[in-house]
């Protein structure tokens, strides 16, 4: 619980008990605290004497969710990038190259080898990017 001595910082994330969310500090309007969802979002008033710092576990959950609603607010049904370095390659059906790049990525990660498993991967994106670029 905070106190009078512990003053609400802005940004910093309070656990409300009221809504069971972990909320963003943003000010006060008059005897309530307000607060937002982490990641943005509706802001809803708190008492602030009932709000304590949330937890680690607590924060980390509500960030995921914040992530999970941005991804799908972005359109996460929509076709995977092929130059999104964030994702591994995946080969083109069809061509032996892509076939046997793959080939070597699968090998290197059965023997934990995660240097190889990076170079096939730099390897299969510069084929794409030569042979299969439209």
């Amino acid at each position: 619980m905070t106190t009078k001595s512990e003053p609400l910082e802005p940004g910093s994330l309070l656990y409300d008990p009221a809504t069971s969310q972990v909320g963003e500090y943003r000010d006060k309007s008059g005897p309530y605290a307000m607060l937002r969802p982490v990641g943005g979002g509706r802001e809803w008033q708190a008492d602030p004497a009932s709000l304590r710092p949330a937890t680690r576990g607590e924060r980390l959950s509500a960030e995921v969710r914040a992530t999970n609603r941005h991804t799908r607010a972005a359109g996460a049904s929509a076709p995977p990038d092929p130059e999104d370095l964030s994702r591994p390659p995946r080969p083109i059906p069809g061509c032996p190259a892509c076939a046997e790049l793959a080939g070597r990525r699968q090998t290197a990660r059965a023997e934990y080898d995660r240097s190889a498993e990076t170079d096939a991967n730099v390897l299969l994106r510069q084929h794409q990017r030569k042979e299969h670029q439209a």
